[in-house]
C-alpha cells in the first residue's frame, strides 16, 4: 500500500505539471495504459494471500479512479486553454474595413450583339438561331459550294463522321429560315462558328453575323442603304464605305465592304495599313442557285445578304490590335471596356 500511495503522489504531480495535451496523453499511458503502473498492481493482486487481496484491491482502484480523475480534470483545462489561444489566433478585428470585390461587366463581344441586336430589330428583322454541328449539305451544297471549292478543305473546317461538320458560317441558318417560311423574309443569325485558324486576327472559334432579305423588289441599292445606316449607327457616327467588287459562291453580284478607318479619318495609319480604308464585311444579291435550292422562285423574288464577323467589329469599335485578348479572360484588360 505504500508502494501505491507513493505511485499516487508521483502520478499527482506529473499531471498537474503536463504543460500540454501530447505530455498529459504520455502520463496517462504510463499510468492508465495498457501497461501502465496501476494495470501492474492490478495484474499482481494474484500473487497475494487472499486475506489481503481484497483489501489491496479496493485500494488500488480508489487510486485508480483519483488518477483517472486527476487526469480528466487537467484534460479539460489544458482542451479549453488551446481552444482560447486558436479563438484569439482566429478572430478577426470588427474594426478593419471589409474586403471588396471588383465588380463585373458586360463582355465586349456580348456588347456588340446586344448592340446589333437593338439596331436590326428597329430595323424589323427577325433574329433565328440554329445548330452549331450541321450538314454539309446545309454549310456547302445549299450554299452553292462547288464540291472542290478550297472552303471545303480539311485544313478549313472541323468534320465529323457521316458528313457533319462544326459550321464554318452562320449561313445554314438562312438556308433552314428559307426552307420553313415564305418570302418576304427579314431575318438576322447570330452566333459561333469554327475554323481552323489561329493568329493575331483569327481564333478556331470565333462569332459571326448574318443578314438576309428576301421580297419581290430588291435591289443593290437596298443592300447599300442598309449597310450605310447599320455601320453609322454602330460607331455611332457618320461611315464612309465603299464597295469592291468580289466573289462569294452563294450571290451574284458579290462585293467586299470597306470602311473608312476610324483611327485616322480615312488618312492612313498603323491600322489600316496606310490606305485610309478597313475591309469589314462581305455581301452580295442572293444567287439563284441558292433560292431555288431553297424552294423560292427566283424568277420572282430576289434578295441581299450579307455576313461580318463580331469579333472583328469588337475589336475596331474598341481599337484593339489583337483578337485573341478577346478570349484570354484578363480581367485587367476587361476592365479597360
Amino acid at each position: 500500500m505504500h508502494d501505491i500511495d507513493a505511485l499516487l503522489q508521483q502520478a499527482t504531480q506529473d499531471i498537474s505539471t503536463a504543460a500540454d495535451l501530447k505530455t498529459l496523453d504520455q502520463h496517462r499511458i504510463t499510468y492508465l495504459g495498457k501497461k501502465g503502473s496501476l494495470t501492474a498492481c492490478l495484474k499482481s493482486l494474484g500473487t497475494l494471500p487472499p486475506e489481503e487481496r481484497r483489501e489491496q484491491g479496493q485500494h488500488v482502484n480508489t487510486v485508480k479512479l483519483a488518477v483517472q480523475t486527476l487526469f480528466d480534470e487537467k484534460q479539460k483545462t489544458l482542451e479549453a486553454a488551446d481552444l482560447s489561444l486558436h479563438l484569439a489566433a482566429d478572430s478577426v478585428d470588427v474594426t478593419l474595413p471589409g474586403r471588396s470585390h471588383g465588380c463585373g461587366s458586360i463582355h465586349p463581344i456580348n456588347q456588340t450583339f446586344a448592340t446589333l441586336r437593338s439596331i436590326f430589330t428597329r430595323m424589323g428583322f427577325a433574329f433565328m438561331t440554329g445548330p452549331e454541328i450541321e450538314s454539309e449539305y446545309n454549310n456547302f451544297t445549299a450554299l452553292n459550294v462547288p464540291p472542290l471549292h478550297p472552303a471545303r478543305a480539311m485544313q478549313d473546317t472541323f468534320y465529323f463522321r457521316d458528313q457533319r461538320l462544326l459550321r464554318s458560317q452562320t449561313s445554314p441558318v438562312q438556308i433552314r429560315a428559307m426552307a420553313k417560311q415564305k418570302p418576304p423574309l427579314r431575318m438576322v443569325a447570330m452566333g459561333r462558328v469554327y475554323r481552323r485558324d489561329f493568329d493575331l486576327t483569327h481564333t478556331p472559334m470565333f462569332h459571326q453575323m448574318e443578314c438576309l432579305m428576301i421580297d419581290e423588289d430588291i435591289t443593290f441599292a437596298d443592300l447599300k442603304g442598309l449597310l450605310q445606316t447599320f455601320l453609322s449607327e454602330f460607331f455611332a457616327t457618320h461611315v464612309k464605305m465603299r464597295l469592291r467588287p468580289s466573289y462569294f459562291p452563294f450571290t451574284e453580284p458579290s462585293a467586299e465592304v470597306d470602311m473608312a478607318c476610324l483611327n485616322c479619318e480615312g488618312q492612313g495609319c498603323r491600322i489600316c495599313k496606310m490606305t485610309g480604308y478597313l475591309e469589314i464585311l462581305g455581301c452580295g444579291m442572293v444567287h439563284p442557285n441558292v433560292l431555288r435550292e431553297a424552294g423560292i422562285d427566283s424568277e420572282r423574288y430576289r434578295g441581299f445578304a450579307f455576313g461580318l464577323g463580331v469579333d472583328r467589329l469588337t475589336l475596331l469599335k474598341h481599337k484593339i490590335s489583337d483578337l485573341r485578348a478577346l478570349f484570354e479572360n484578363d480581367l485587367r484588360f476587361l476592365q479597360q471596356l
